[in-house]
C-alpha cells in the first residue's frame, strides 16, 4: 500500500521546525519572529504550536528557558522564556524574572493558553506587570489549519492514508480544535495497534 503524500505549505521550508503558517497564526508569528517587542504574552489554545513558536524565538533571540533555574537566570544578561504559564508556578519569582529583564533590558516571552483575564494572581503586583505585556494570540484552527495539524499529527504516529476521504470524515464529525485532533489520533493509534488494523473510516467510527 502506497503512504498517500501531502503538500505541507510552511513558512520557512529551510526552517526544520516546519511551523505552518495561514491566517489563524500568521499575526502570532511575524510578530513574535518579525518585531523587536522586549515582553511578550503568547496565548491560543492547547496544542496549537505554542511552544514550538517560543523555541523558535529562543533560538532567535538567545534566550534561556526558565525552568527550575530561578537563581542562574537572576545572575544571567539573557532573555528569558518561560513556557506553559499557569497559576501553579511560583508567581513571585516570574515577578522578580520581569523586574530583572527590565533593568537588564532583556527580553521576555511568557508562553500560556490560558488568556491575563482567565489567571488567578496570588501575587497582586504580578497582574499589573504582565498587563503592559504585548498580547499575541493564535486563534482558533480553520479547515485548512485542522487538515495540516491532522496530517501532522498522523505522519508523527507513522500512520500510512490511502485516502483523503479520512481527513473529510474526522474534521467533519469532531470538535474543531487542535487537542481534539490530537485526542483523536492518539485514540487511532491505540486502538490500530491493539486490533493490528490499518487507517480506515470503520476504525475511525469507533472513536467518534
Amino acid at each position: 500500500m502506497k503512504q498517500k503524500t501531502f503538500n505541507f505549505k510552511f513558512s520557512n521550508q529551510d526552517n526544520k521546525n516546519n511551523f505552518y503558517v495561514n491566517e489563524t497564526n500568521h499575526n502570532a508569528y511575524f510578530n513574535l519572529l518579525n518585531h523587536n517587542k522586549s515582553k511578550i504574552y503568547l496565548t491560543g489554545p492547547k496544542k496549537s504550536g505554542k511552544s514550538l513558536l517560543g523555541s523558535m524565538w529562543q533560538k532567535k533571540n538567545d534566550a534561556i528557558l526558565f525552568n527550575n533555574n530561578f537563581e542562574f537566570l537572576l545572575n544571567t544578561n539573557t532573555s528569558i522564556l518561560v513556557d506553559n504559564f499557569n497559576d501553579s508556578l511560583d508567581q513571585e519569582q516570574i515577578f522578580h524574572l520581569i523586574n530583572h529583564c527590565h533593568f537588564k533590558n532583556l527580553k521576555l516571552l511568557i508562553i500560556s493558553e490560558y488568556t491575563i483575564k482567565e489567571l488567578s494572581f496570588s501575587f497582586d503586583d504580578l497582574s499589573s506587570r504582565i498587563k503592559i505585556f504585548d498580547l499575541i494570540k493564535i486563534n482558533q484552527p480553520d479547515d485548512d489549519m485542522l487538515l495540516n495539524i491532522l496530517t501532522k499529527f498522523f505522519t508523527d504516529k507513522q500512520f500510512i492514508i490511502n485516502s483523503k476521504e479520512i481527513f473529510e470524515f474526522i474534521i467533519k464529525r469532531s470538535k474543531r480544535s487542535y487537542n481534539e485532533m490530537f485526542m483523536i489520533v492518539e485514540k487511532l493509534d491505540k486502538l490500530s495497534l491493539e486490533k493490528k488494523r490499518e487507517l480506515t473510516i470503520p476504525l475511525i467510527k469507533e472513536i467518534l
